[in-house]
């Protein structure tokens, strides 16, 4: 089916009779382990496909079993919600879904022993936490249709306890990455996610100012992007740099090119700050980058046009910290 033939959702419209009160629940239930959105009490979303489609057909079949009236169809908002305002609602879906796998992966990494050495307990418990939050993890990129952040940052974050788990139960450590130079990453074409905000922003402007003068950048649907040849991925699922472990990816860029000026470690402490939101560096100036960056996000959709704004403040922000690298400002 092309998007012209009917539109780029597939819509799931239903009826449930009050009694019994488990077939509401019941609904509820599959509705969102299919990954569907709600954009009124009983009308739901999800991108227009064939799987989609036929998910939809299985609920409608229980609603009707059920004693209730559902439809499906396809949809084009025209009017009221537009396409960018659905695709926010599977984002805040999805990325709330991320957060919370984070969130335990955090919470878990904090409570292990600081020790070389690890307790048969100690093991078995980070073993089966570990299990079920890559389980977790596995059914949220199955329902992440449109790509959210929150995918690489997650995933870094077990990598990194994965990594951690291996080494103390007597296995190969994971293999240290290898220090890269500028020399060998030129002219090429960087690819990253499509709606650039913090950490893809900051990134693409270390890129060109200290890896790749000669850069070209190429914004694209994170989901199943297959990169060409000539192609260097950073910050989106499966790319040669992108979270590892607690590391943004602004991070990963100044420790894989030995980028150690003060200046560009005062820029990874915010850009950490803001994109993984833990505090971990407590930078009291994140929250005025995070506006700035914010504001222009919502003035600009063009990414290019984002970059070419945001490599104007970093500049600015590096000059700043460069002459004075000790400086944090209250």
């Amino acid at each position: 089916m092309s998007e012209e033939s009917g539109g780029r959702w597939s819509m799931l419209i239903h009826q449930i009779p009050p009694k019994p009160n488990y077939l509401r629940v019941k609904i509820w239930r599959r509705l969102q382990r299919l990954g569907a959105v709600a954009i009124k009490n009983s009308v739901y979303v999800l991108p227009k496909s064939e799987q989609a489609r036929e998910d939809f057909e299985w609920v409608l079949r229980e609603i009707v079993e059920g004693g209730g009236d559902a439809s499906i169809c396809e949809a084009r908002f025209v009017e009221g919600l537009s396409d960018e305002q659905v695709e926010s609602l599977f984002h805040e879906a999805r990325e709330a879904d991320y957060a919370q796998i984070a969130e335990e992966t955090r919470r878990l990494t904090g409570k292990l022993p600081s020790g070389t050495k690890w307790s048969a307990e100690t093991k078995a418990r980070v073993e089966v936490e570990l299990s079920r939050l890559k389980r977790r993890l596995a059914e949220v990129v199955s329902i992440d249709f449109l790509g959210a952040s929150g995918r690489e940052k997650t995933n870094g974050l077990l990598t990194g306890l994965e990594g951690r788990l291996r080494s103390m139960s007597g296995g190969k450590k994971l293999s240290t990455r290898p220090m890269m130079s500028p020399s060998d990453f030129g002219e090429r074409t960087w690819v990253t996610r499509k709606g650039i905000h913090v950490n893809r922003m900051a990134s693409a402007w270390l890129i060109r100012r200290f890896i790749d003068p000669e850069a070209r950048f190429r914004f694209v649907a994170g989901k199943g992007y297959q990169p060409q040849p000539g192609e260097v991925r950073f910050d989106m699922f499966e790319a040669e740099f992108t979270h590892e472990g607690d590391r943004c990816t602004f991070e990963v860029l100044l420790g894989r090119f030995s980028l150690t000026d003060p200046g560009l470690r005062e820029i990874g402490e915010i850009v950490h700050d803001v994109d993984l939101k833990d505090a971990k560096f407590g930078r009291q100036d994140a929250l005025g980058f995070e506006r700035l960056v914010a504001g222009i996000a919502l003035a600009h959709k063009e990414d290019n046009l984002r970059l070419e704004r945001a490599c104007a403040v970093l500049d600015d922000l590096y000059e700043y910290y460069r002459r004075k690298p000790g400086k944090r400002p209250a």
